[in-house]
């Protein structure tokens, strides 16, 4: 027996693969044909498959709780998402158009404040920045650029449009499991990559390589670049591994390195000192180095930022980028980028009230049942309030965070966030709630993923995607029309 499209339900929500007539998109036509070709027994069979190729494969990723870290497979959601290619054309021209305002925006307040002083972004917000770093005062790194490596949340609302949730700008994460995911659906639906229709997401490794080799003060022909990792009990360790041996460069952490009277960067190996010339730090701002910022911080290396200031090695992303990865600062995001480009956001924000500002406080902790409220500065789903799913208690804890510290908080309308099918116990296609995180890079060029890391609510009903919050994910397929 095949799948009996006629009883999935996706109710009043966008579905990227049925319409509303339960009938399959034009990028999903292919997709659904296939599926519904497979018996319901030949689709847990594949399921099946693709759990044992996550093992295999050694994807995993760590989830911190009361009673420790735990290591867990990846989750994985066999049905891909598709997108189509035309669409993704003007997504990506926003992507690219937002980071290169952000990083004008975060180079303008470590220098000249123009933005301030024009009075578009009000000068408290950035003093009061838990992210705004005044070490980092007076620096421009190469091509004026400090967040090179950007991972930015889009959603899709009910009218079918992608808005962007946020901007993570410090220590993005999740680009090798868009690139283990798409590994993992070749091996599980093979059949349907017969032809070209489905664009390659493989060459993010070499994109991100050639980026950062573009940093290196020293013109040398192979400069040496190097993926510093805080080490084997991070959550993302598996693709700070992934991403060094995908680029052929070294992975080390804090200890490994070493930085010297000529304020150069060495890394130590069994020959000796060798210089290093760029650095993919993957160890937040403030445990970067020890003589600057967290005194007891035993993951960075002493010195780093004295080499970084003198030009002698490059990090990505810069120290301080995190003043522009804030969601106060988001709200913000469609008038710096008409201050500094002059021009009109081609990627819309969700609505966002500021708890700082004492009306849209009000109105925010009049309807703390109806929104949802997150702090300025967290990631991974953490510290939210999700107002229709929470209780009376729930938000009389969060009106009394709001009131004691309202620059830190955020709210924003319940999104109607778009579904699509997932295989889930049953083994029948149930609609999940999914968001997706394309990632861009950018130095004297700009360039976007093919799509991105598509995560999915696995729990029924549930908005909330994260990974370390019960999320899983599945491959995002951008698809060619003219091939369908």
């Amino acid at each position: 027996m095949s799948i009996d499209w006629s009883k999935y339900a996706p109710g009043d929500f966008f579905d990227e693969l049925i319409d509303a007539k339960l009938k399959p998109r034009p990028t999903a036509t292919k997709l659904v044909e296939y599926l519904q070709s497979l018996s319901t027994e030949e689709l847990k069979r594949r399921k099946q498959l693709a759990e044992a190729t996550v093992q295999e494969m050694g994807v995993s990723f760590t989830v911190y709780t009361d009673e420790g870290n735990i290591d867990r497979a990846w989750p994985f959601d066999i049905i891909p998402r598709t997108i189509s290619a035309s669409q993704w054309s003007k997504t990506e021209a926003g992507l690219k158009q937002r980071l290169t305002a952000l990083n004008m925006f975060i180079n303008d307040l470590y220098n000249k404040q123009e933005i301030i002083k024009d009075g578009v972004v009000p000068e408290a917000i950035i003093k009061e920045s838990a992210n705004f770093r005044p070490e980092c005062v007076g620096i421009t790194p190469p091509h004026g650029v400090w967040a090179n490596i950007c991972g930015t949340d889009l959603v899709r609302d009910v009218d079918g449009e992608f808005y962007v949730l946020e901007d993570n700008l410090r220590v993005p994460s999740g680009v090798s499991y868009m690139i283990e995911n798409r590994e993992i659906t070749k091996r599980v639906l093979p059949e349907l990559f017969e032809n070209d229709s489905i664009l390659p997401v493989d060459g993010y490794p070499a994109a991100l390589f050639d980026m950062l080799k573009s940093l290196s003060p020293r013109r040398v022909k192979q400069p040496e670049i190097v993926v510093l990792t805080p080490g084997i009990f991070n959550s993302a360790y598996f693709e700070h591994a992934f991403l060094a041996q995908q680029m052929g460069a070294e992975l080390v952490e804090g200890n490994d390195l070493v930085v010297q009277d000529d304020d150069c960067v060495y890394m130590k190996t069994i020959s000796g000192l060798e210089r290093v010339d760029v650095i993919y730090r993957r160890i937040d701002d403030a445990f970067i180095d020890p003589d600057v910022f967290r005194k007891d911080s035993m993951l960075g290396v002493p010195g780093l930022m004295r080499a970084w200031k003198a030009g002698n090695v490059a990090l990505a992303n810069a120290p301080g980028a995190g003043v522009a990865d804030d969601k106060v600062v988001y709200a913000y995001v469609p008038d710096i980028i008409r201050y500094y480009l002059n021009e009109e956001p081609l990627l819309p924000n969700v609505e966002t009230f500021l708890c700082d500002d004492p009306e849209q406080r009000e109105y925010v902790l009049d309807n703390l049942d109806k929104l949802v409220v997150k702090p300025a500065n967290e990631s991974g789903g953490y510290g939210m309030l999700v107002g229709p799913h929470s209780t009376k208690k729930d938000q009389a804890k969060f009106a009394e965070l709001i009131k004691a510290d309202p620059r830190n908080y955020i709210a924003q309308p319940t999104l109607s966030l778009s579904t699509a099918p997932a295989l889930v116990g049953s083994g029948v296609p149930e609609p999940r709630h999914l968001d997706l995180r394309p990632f861009i890079l950018q130095a004297k060029e700009t360039y976007v993923t093919t799509g991105g890391l598509t995560r999915v609510a696995m729990k029924k009903g549930s908005l909330v995607v994260n990974s370390s919050q019960g999320g899983g994910s599945k491959d995002t397929w951008i698809v060619e029309e003219e091939c369908l």
